[in-house]
């Protein structure tokens, strides 16, 4: 799952100018004002502006359901790394993905969500200062482009286990998953600290304005570290994924075909060696025993088969609702970067388009508690260890196991 650049605002939900107001026009009033008028400032249509009751109203509705995403993401996905750490047979080369995912899925709603939540029931107001503006802002980008690192890592580990199956132990020996593992996890801070607290991300008017307005946490990006952040968190890998799937799926329905045409040919060989070999009864038991063997050998690749396809089936689902919650987020950040007031969108929209891509990280547990019997049962069996009452609230779903 976010997940994405969360981090990757425009701006909180009071849209601010990212050019300063000069204090002298501020302060003077207008010549062709009356002395008895006292003006009124234009004021945006936040939630702050609401009537109190409906204000209210709206501030806890968002409280609920951020805080839910937020409880969601954090108690899913520690249930992942606490189920793979006390169950051995979830120790595989394919997990120790999965839990690194679930790792930056949780540190995106300890450290993105959280800040995000915050900002959004003050009414835009930032809390925290100047400096912590920019620590937000780059865990925002960072985990959030760990996360889909990891997933193409995934695509990419389950490309070599289903398409070249001898191969797959050779490739991915500890060293690579190792490498893989740790370009996820370095690279996004490539495109988050660095150019954030360099200043390379923005405009040094909007980096006046900042400084000058500690209350307010916007992040207004140039063109230049759109198109890169964007293609780095989201195009670049997004598209590994498709290939790997696409490819993924085309073996996988050759596979299948070969399997079913090797077993109906193991079916009617056996039976014509035994018709023709009546006569022999030692001959006849020879050729029964090899067929045995040979039909175990195939049941066995079968089951193999079966285990990574039902694999590569939870994990192409995970990559499929990573699509669906990122993909209307960047392309709204790509468009409006690129074609600026034109591409005006509401700040509430861009609230929205923000927590959809938050909630991928909250349903990456959902999905493997439903989809996968493996870590079913281990979520269950850690469920039942730490409460028991738990235990007899699970249901299995018959039709996926």
């Amino acid at each position: 799952m976010l997940n994405v650049m969360a981090a990757v605002t425009t701006s909180l939900p009071s849209r601010v100018d990212p050019t300063p107001t000069s204090s002298s026009n501020a302060s003077t009033p207008s010549s062709t004002t009356p002395n008895n008028v006292t003006s009124v400032p234009v004021e945006n249509p936040t939630v702050e502006n609401l009537p109190e009751n409906v204000n209210v109203f709206v501030v806890v509705i968002k409280g609920i359901i951020m805080g839910s995403i937020i409880t969601t993401a954090v108690l899913g996905n520690a249930l992942v790394i606490a189920s793979v750490r006390r169950h051995r047979r979830l120790r595989v080369v394919t997990n120790c993905y999965v839990v690194s995912l679930a790792a930056a899925d949780l540190l995106v709603a300890m450290c993105a969500m959280t800040f995000n939540a915050s900002a959004e029931l003050s009414g835009g107001k930032w809390l925290f200062g100047r400096f912590m503006c920019d620590v937000w802002n780059s865990l925002d980008v960072y985990f959030s482009t760990a996360s889909i690192l990891h997933l193409c890592c995934i695509s990419v580990d389950r490309y070599y286990a289903i398409v070249s199956p001898l191969e797959y132990t050779v490739i991915m020996r500890q060293g690579t998953v190792g490498c893989m593992l740790g370009s996820a996890w370095i690279l996004p801070a490539l495109i988050s600290f660095i150019p954030i607290f360099m200043g390379w991300y923005t405009t040094q008017d909007h980096l006046n304005y900042m400084v000058k307005n500690p209350e307010v946490c916007s992040f207004v990006v140039n063109r230049p570290y759109a198109v890169i952040s964007s293609c780095v968190s989201f195009w670049i890998p997004g598209l590994v994924m498709i290939v790997m799937y696409c490819k993924i799926y085309k073996e996988a329905v050759r596979q299948r075909k070969a399997l079913s045409r090797t077993s109906s040919n193991i079916v009617l060989n056996s039976v014509h060696h035994h018709r023709s070999s009546t006569r022999q009864h030692h001959h006849q038991q020879m050729l029964l025993q090899a067929a045995a063997e040979t039909g175990t050998s195939i049941r066995q690749q079968t089951k193999s088969w079966r285990a990574e396809h039902k694999a590569a089936r939870t994990l192409g689902i995970i990559m499929g609702a990573f699509l669906l919650c990122w993909l209307p987020f960047f392309l709204w950040y790509l468009t409006t970067s690129l074609c600026g007031e034109a591409c005006y969108c509401p700040d509430t929209v861009v609230s929205v388009l923000f927590w959809i891509g938050y909630f991928n990280s909250a349903l990456n547990p959902l999905i493997y508690a439903y989809f996968n019997r493996d870590f079913r049962e281990a979520f269950k069996d850690t469920l039942m260890s730490a409460l028991p009452c738990c235990a007899s609230c699970w249901k299995t779903p018959s039709e996926f196991v």
